[in-house]
């Protein structure tokens, strides 16, 4: 949960979070970077009821009535179990996806590694429109469950006869999505410098936890992970394929650094007046990258983390790496910039370390932490990305110890 904005109205907050803290476009009613989870004014979860076999599951009554919400497991042509949800006057549900369809409350869209400049768009999306739900428990607010799958405009959820479905003790039916919803608890404490990476699972329809399967859609559903549970924790990381958020609650946040903070951070550094050792000019670190070249703009040597200003001295004119001209390592250069977006980090430290190849700032258990996180990509691959940018990171380790000059390190 996020530390409620005006303690009054004693509204329980959860908050899930992507990108350094903006759109390229804009935070725009239900597409945002960040979206905060409020206690609403009337329940409108719901839960599992009854369920039943149908030959026509299409033309059957829970699917045509659009005021009850139903999932069809669909297991042949002519054979189906629907399963209805009746309200649940307990919890709150909060439904994330691609479509901009009313039933969505947070639209998600893929995430482009790198700069977002616009220019590069996806071409077919991989999240589903539908992607998941979240319950949360209106009356104990660390309490949220996630489940695959959301309710459409006439509130069905249908699995097709290819989707990946079972029963449970050979009663209850579940399934798993096409591209599935994959989840990462954290061990340990997310917010103390202690959180480690956990294994990555999926989670079912009906909110069951499973092992990965071979590959990201595969029928074959992974083993169930005994003690392992749906419920979100501070840190737990949601990934839609395409697009991977992070959960935050309010008891973390609040150890979390602040905006602010961030920004004082920065502040202590530029009041050092490091210098770049060639043109001998003081450096300012800045609150946002800009594509205009600036004299006090620093750059990191990425091979030795030696911190300096825009100058030509020891490029290479064929491969564009520069020679530090401090120990003379020869290797590429980026602009130094701070990683604005409090939720992801892990401590309160100074920011000492940048990401590689990226040149976002933060602390140094921040950085190694999300260094040791392997983000899906695609249908089997895993690897670091920067939190702030989603740049996957290069070389061993991925990122570098920053060292100013004239500045305290």
């Amino acid at each position: 949960m996020v530390a409620p904005t005006d303690p009054a109205r004693h509204k329980e907050e959860e908050e899930t979070r992507i990108y350094n803290g903006f759109l390229p476009q804009g935070d725009r009613g239900r597409k945002r970077s960040k979206f905060v989870l409020y206690k609403r004014q009337d329940a409108n979860g719901v839960k599992r009821s009854r369920h039943y076999e149908v030959k026509t599951p299409h033309s059957s009554q829970a699917i045509l009535d659009a005021k009850q919400h139903s999932i069809s497991y669909t297991l042949s042509r002519n054979h189906a179990v629907i399963v209805e949800y009746t309200p649940d006057e307990n919890t709150d549900m909060f439904q994330i996806g691609r479509s901009s369809e009313a039933p969505i409350d947070f639209v998600v869209m893929d995430t482009i590694p790198g700069e977002k400049t616009g220019d590069n768009k996806v071409m077919q999306s991989t999240i589903s429109r539908f992607a998941c739900r979240i319950l949360a428990d209106r009356n104990n607010p660390k309490i949220a469950r996630i489940y695959a799958a959301g309710f459409d405009t006439s509130r069905n959820i249908f699995l097709g006869e290819k989707a990946s479905k079972w029963r449970e003790n050979g009663y209850e039916i579940d399934g798993l999505t096409t591209n599935g919803v994959l989840i990462m608890h954290p061990k340990g404490s997310f917010c103390g410098g202690e959180a480690k990476c956990n294994c990555w699972l999926e989670t079912s329809v009906g909110g069951g936890v499973h092992a990965l399967r071979e590959s990201r859609s595969a029928q074959r559903k992974g083993q169930v992970m005994e003690g392992e549970t749906n419920i979100l924790q501070d840190g737990t990381l949601i990934d839609l394929c395409g697009a991977t958020l992070l959960w935050r609650s309010a008891e973390g946040l609040a150890k979390s650094p602040s905006k602010r903070d961030l920004e004082r951070e920065i502040d202590e550094i530029n009041a050092g007046r490091p210098q770049c050792p060639v043109g001998l000019n003081t450096l300012v670190i800045p609150r946002k990258v800009t594509p205009n070249e600036n004299q006090q703009q620093p750059y990191v040597y990425l091979n030795c983390g030696h911190v300096q200003g825009l100058h030509d001295w020891g490029q290479d004119k064929d491969s564009g790496d520069r020679k530090c001209p401090i120990c003379l390592e020869l290797g590429p250069v980026v602009k130094v910039c701070m990683g604005l977006e409090p939720a992801f980090y892990v401590d309160s430290e100074p920011p000492t370390y940048a990401f590689n190849p990226c040149g976002h700032m933060a602390t140094e258990k921040t950085v190694k932490y999300w260094a040791s996180v392997a983000i899906p990509h695609g249908t089997n691959d895993f690897y670091a990305v920067c939190p702030f940018c989603a740049s996957p990171l290069s070389g061993n380790p991925g990122y570098i110890k920053l060292i100013f000059q004239d500045n305290v390190d």
